[in-house]
């Protein structure tokens, strides 16, 4: 007589845990409501994942992006249905334009009930099918823990991005046996890793060949892992390098070879080695218009565009590439190392130093307290150790151009979508992912309103992520704008009570009044002696965030600047 053997059924609800806790996820951040209630009951029990209540489904987003970027695991965020989905999509656009790791999990209407207009149903998958990689609408509970293994799959391999997982309520409270997968196994998804031997060998020949290469980075190295393949390239050939926003941190910043920054707000140098190379050489990077300036008049005198990126589609979108290669940028540079050529590119190095000498990255370092100062002295005091998030405007160029990172994924930013938002949540989860390190928010006075109340969450959790605003009384980037191109006409963009100038003005609301409210710590620094100081006192802080409220210059304006429409060499390096 045969025994059967009878199988334990779970529900939905413990599913997704159990399989969570599979994939090795540590934290989730997210929002209960109720058309998630059933999982949350079962989180309630659950003793490997640590939940993260935040005040905003933005916020939750943006901790996941955060967490991500700091750690390179996939980050985890979950709401309810209807406006707590809608309000994740900000963060997921976010994690998309960015090709960041996430997996977000939404409640849904009881499955009866889609497409009845149900209350608090939306069309979760509907609306984030632009902004995700994948996502998935349950409709059986025994595809539940496929789905959440593929979901995981997806995010993490080839050009990571945003899966989303909508879970109607009575999926949740189904059950059914929990069958694990062994593997994936997608035949319409299949990444490729290895670039192709002939067109490697095309781009060896072609940096073999050149007098005036330039190596343009972009976030796919410091995905990929490619900062110690990208220098040994750099060294071997003699390669000026210079980076996007995404990947500030991936090559030595006090590197000879090193340009910093490209683009409207880069370095003149930067742009006018782009504009005068003979091979570019695009790693991991996507050629957006903040990059390229005017696309007719880029990079007129490049007799070769390489572009080496995971994402086959991604190649040639922009700027058309002669010499394509499709691959992991870590995989693709160590196969092209086998086959270039050492070489020294001395009068083009030569020309290069004298743009750098001609067009030094300056600022006006008087009395005043500026802002540039105040990164400078951040880099100083941390010595690039820390992992600094910026929000976006004005201070997020500034921490561009003058903080120094000590390696990769130490310069988080929301560079695609430009989210206002984006940094405190995102540094909170950055900490909460790398908690032996120091993490700094480079703030606005605008932008840090925009998620202000994850201040609670940060208390709460004893979060200490030390935020810098470079409090200016004003919407600081569209500002600049309004003065250079719409004649000082500032409609909207002033923040303050009354417009009666810096001292007399009275500050809405007020930083160090909001911090100590929600009990974290507030400084205010109006003067330059102070910043040393007051920064080494944040720093000495540990259990509860710190709010730094630095009363910056009104007016003070992002140089360099390339106008929006013009070529790179377009350039705007004061106003004097």
């Amino acid at each position: 007589m045969t025994r059967k053997t009878l199988s334990i059924e779970k529900t939905g609800a413990e599913i997704f845990i159990e399989s969570l806790e599979k994939e090795g996820v540590e934290i989730i951040f997210g929002i209960p409501g109720g058309a998630v209630l059933p999982i949350f009951d079962k989180i309630y029990d659950s003793k490997k994942i640590k939940f993260i209540l935040t005040r905003h489904e933005q916020g939750a987003a943006h901790m996941a992006d955060g967490y991500a970027r700091a750690t390179g695991k996939v980050g985890v965020c979950i709401a309810t249905s209807g406006p707590g989905a809608t309000n994740l999509t900000t963060g997921i656009a976010t994690a998309y334009m960015d090709s960041v790791p996430i997996v977000a999990f939404t409640g849904q209407v009881a499955t009866h009930l889609v497409g009845n207009d149900a209350f608090q149903e939306a069309d979760t998958t509907g609306i984030t099918r632009p902004i995700t990689k994948h996502n998935y609408l349950v409709k059986d509970v025994k595809d539940l823990a496929k789905i959440i293994r593929e979901a995981f799959y997806i995010a993490s391999t080839g050009r990571p991005g945003p899966v989303l997982i909508d879970i109607p309520v009575d999926i949740q409270r189904a059950k059914t046996e929990f069958i694990w997968p062994s593997k994936v196994d997608l035949l319409s998804y299949k990444p490729t890793y290895k670039g192709h031997p002939l067109q490697i060998k095309k781009l060896a020949d072609a940096i073999n060949n050149a007098k005036q290469p330039v190596l343009y980075v972009g976030g796919g190295a410091v995905i990929s892992g490619a900062s110690e393949e990208l220098r040994e390239l750099a060294e071997t050939c003699h390669i000026p390098v210079t980076t996007t926003l995404m990947a500030i941190g991936v090559f030595p910043c006090d590197h000879e070879l090193y340009l910093g920054m490209l683009g409207m707000h880069g370095t003149v140098y930067a742009n006018l080695t782009m504009q005068n190379a003979d091979l570019i050489i695009a790693v991991g990077a996507r050629f957006d218009d903040r990059c390229t300036g005017k696309l007719a008049s880029f990079a007129p005198k490049a007799e070769h565009i390489a572009h080496i990126d995971i994402d086959p589609t991604s190649i040639s979108k922009n700027v058309t590439a002669d010499i394509p290669v499709v691959g992991d940028c870590k995989l693709v540079l160590q196969d092209l190392l086998k086959l270039v050529k050492p070489k020294k590119h001395i009068e083009w190095l030569k020309q290069i130093k004298e743009w750098k000498e001609k067009y030094p990255m300056k600022y006006k370092n008087d009395e005043k307290l500026r802002p540039q100062y105040i990164i400078e002295e951040i880099t100083k005091i941390t010595k690039g150790d820390a992992i600094v998030v910026t929000e976006v405007g004005q201070n997020q160029m500034w921490a561009a151009q003058y903080y120094k990172p000590n390696g990769p994924r130490k310069f988080l930013s929301s560079g695609g979508l430009g989210t206002m938002g984006y940094g405190f949540p995102a540094g909170i989860g950055a900490k909460l992912g790398k908690p032996e390190e120091k993490v700094v928010v480079i703030a606005g006075d605008g932008s840090f309103q925009m998620n202000i109340q994850e201040l609670a969450t940060a208390v709460i959790n004893k979060v200490n992520v030390i935020v810098c605003i470079m409090n200016n009384g004003y919407l600081g980037m569209v500002r600049q704008w309004q003065e250079l191109f719409y004649n000082k006409r500032y409609s909207q963009t002033y923040l303050c009570t009354k417009k009666l100038g810096r001292v007399e003005c009275e500050p809405v609301p007020d930083f160090v009044e909001v911090a100590r409210a929600y009990k974290a710590e507030g400084y205010r620094v109006t003067k330059k002696d102070d910043v040393g100081s007051v920064l080494k006192k944040a720093f000495e802080i540990e259990d509860k965030p710190v709010i730094i409220d630095f009363w910056i210059e009104e007016e003070e304006n992002v140089f360099p600047m390339v106008p929006a429409g013009a070529a790179l060499d377009e350039v705007i390096t004061s106003l004097a």
